[in-house]
């Protein structure tokens, strides 16, 4: 099942040669790291991995403790999304467009197998795409993600601010 066009994808290929882009990810590593210690859960799935900033954060942190499985249509090379304990979803609903976003949803419970960790942005980004559009395909506030990930998952915790919100779910097997 299709998850990206092949237009976006050369698009998300294009904004990823910009190293300033797919660097949010940097922001949650303290929190990443303290879940994994805290939970003891020791295999992470970063789904839009980008240029896998987060495990770079982690090992840079010290922490080694966990197996890394990355994803990210914009890289072949990591392969097809691993089920992981923890899957992190950070800056990059957002950028699913919307006629893929059930199925990559529908993907993400498939890999969750305790918890999954989304910081999903709910304003426009700084960047574009080449066509004029914002970076940020999908600019809606908590309310209207809450149903989609409460069909999939049980929320443990949500923090929602003026520009992004944070959830940690917990899988409904």
């Amino acid at each position: 099942m299709d998850k990206i066009s092949e237009n976006y994808l050369e698009e998300q290929k294009r904004l990823h040669t910009n190293i300033n882009y797919g660097t949010a990810s940097l922001q949650h590593v303290t929190t990443i790291k303290n879940l994994l210690i805290n939970t003891k859960l020791k295999t992470l799935s970063d789904y839009g991995a980008g240029k896998k900033n987060l495990q770079k954060g982690l090992l840079n942190s010290g922490f080694t403790e966990f197996n890394y499985f990355a994803y990210d249509p914009a890289f072949p090379e990591y392969g097809e999304p691993v089920a992981a304990d923890l899957v992190c979803c950070i800056d990059v609903m957002e950028h699913i467009e919307d006629e893929f976003l059930e199925v990559v949803l529908d993907e993400i419970k498939s890999i969750t197998l305790k918890l999954c960790y989304f910081s999903i942005a709910t304003s426009p980004a700084q960047k574009k795409l080449s066509d004029g559009r914002n970076a940020h395909l999908i600019q809606k506030p908590a309310r209207w993600w809450l149903p989609k990930l409460c069909e999939r998952f049980h929320i443990e915790y949500l923090k929602v601010t003026s520009d992004n919100f944070i959830v940690l779910c917990k899988s409904i097997q």
